[in-house]
């Protein structure tokens, strides 16, 4: 897969220097390292320069990304794929319920990942595996991919600064209060590598905001919105006040009426990394949710 990146410039970049200017753009040392084998990589007015070149108003720079090698270890596997957009730079998925997002052991062909790679290879492209948001194996819903190693770049910076901003719906047991914010940190459960707990005194800052949507029977249904992105966050804090989600086998393994824990990753909004565009997208809720 390739992807070219056209600059015209401007009078503000004037007497810039071309190493400088790139890294602004969000080209970062690694990525300039790996376009190094390719004359053409970069060009100043059709002409391949040196990175301690200065920029002149007026000079056209075009920089060409190539992922010429699909990500190794990810077998082609035809599953199902729900594709809300796409577009040069990303590939916004619906993920369903059951489907790890990259290969581990026991499982090898039956991730997201498997999916995307059957995708390209039918399409005839080659593809690096650029996974953003991560979601739990039975976590549904909005989930984006990045399709060249600037986006990548620009969109982990992104999450690391809380510029991606996500809103989940949720099943739990009982009624909670209308609204209300979780504060607590989380951390890992001595002497397991997946299950966590809230710590308070070793735990991580955890803090979740969650309101209330509608109640039926023993359950309700619940929006949440995440200050910070522990690892089983929403399943930990929920159980913490009291209202954890169904089905869940770590935290509640209460199978009566959900097989798996009924979280929806429901809407994903974020500056486009490359053109800024604001983004919305939104998952429908899953059947078993509804």
């Amino acid at each position: 897969m390739k992807r070219t990146f056209t600059y015209n410039i401007l009078p503000e970049n004037d007497g810039c220097i071309l190493r400088d200017f790139l890294r602004q753009k969000g080209f970062s040392r690694h990525i300039l390292v790996g376009m190094k084998p390719h004359n053409d990589s970069i060009l100043l007015n059709g002409e391949r320069p040196f990175l301690s070149h200065i920029l002149h108003t007026g000079d056209i720079l075009t920089v060409t990304l190539r992922d010429e090698v699909s990500s190794e270890k990810i077998l082609p596997v035809e599953l199902p794929l729900s594709i809300l957009y796409e577009d040069e730079d990303i590939l916004v998925l619906n993920k369903p319920a059951d489907m790890p997002i990259h290969p581990s052991q026991g499982n090898y062909d039956n991730t997201l990942a498997n999916a995307v790679a059957w995708y390209y290879q039918q399409k005839g492209e080659t593809f690096v595996y650029r996974c953003i948001n991560r979601l739990d194996r039975d976590t549904t819903g909005v989930l984006v991919l990045a399709k060249n190693a600037l986006s990548a770049a620009l969109l982990s910076n992104m999450m690391q600064k809380r510029q991606i901003h996500r809103t989940y719906l949720a099943v739990v047991e009982g009624i909670p209060p209308f609204e209300g914010i979780v504060d607590a940190p989380i951390g890992r459960v001595c002497d397991s590598t997946i299950e966590r707990q809230v710590d308070f005194q070793h735990g991580e800052r955890a803090v979740t905001h969650y309101r209330l949507l509608k109640s039926r029977g023993d359950y309700s249904l619940v929006q949440l919105n995440l200050e910070t992105g522990r690892t089983h966050q929403i399943r930990v804090h929920m159980k913490h006040i009291g209202h954890p989600l169904p089905g869940d086998f770590l935290y509640n393994p209460n199978y009566q009426d959900f097989q798996r824990q009924p979280l929806h990753s429901w809407k994903l909004e974020f500056l486009h990394p490359i053109t800024k565009e604001a983004l919305t997208f939104q998952a429908p809720l899953p059947e078993d949710m509804r």
